[in-house]
């Protein structure tokens, strides 16, 4: 049996000596992440299958996809 009330600290020190650490050390200023879109599993399927048929990868699909939407939302709010 689980003891669930109990804490389990064992692999966590009680206090983390950052001194020796160097602010910034990772920092990348112009990095460029991409970011990872889940989608729904009917609209994924649709969206292999069209990009299938027309021999492109799925991301080129979603990416024109998207930014057709994207222009047609913006033409709305002008």
């Amino acid at each position: 049996m689980i003891d669930t009330n109990s804490s389990n600290d064992d692999d966590m020190p009680a206090e983390i000596d950052f001194s020796g650490g160097i602010r910034g050390k990772f920092y990348q200023p112009d990095l460029k992440l991409n970011v990872p879109v889940y989608l729904d599993a009917d609209v994924q399927v649709s969206l292999a299958t069209l990009a299938a048929k027309r021999g492109v990868p799925v991301s080129d699909l979603a990416n024109d996809i998207l930014k057709k939407e994207i222009a047609i939302l913006e033409a709305v709010e002008e």
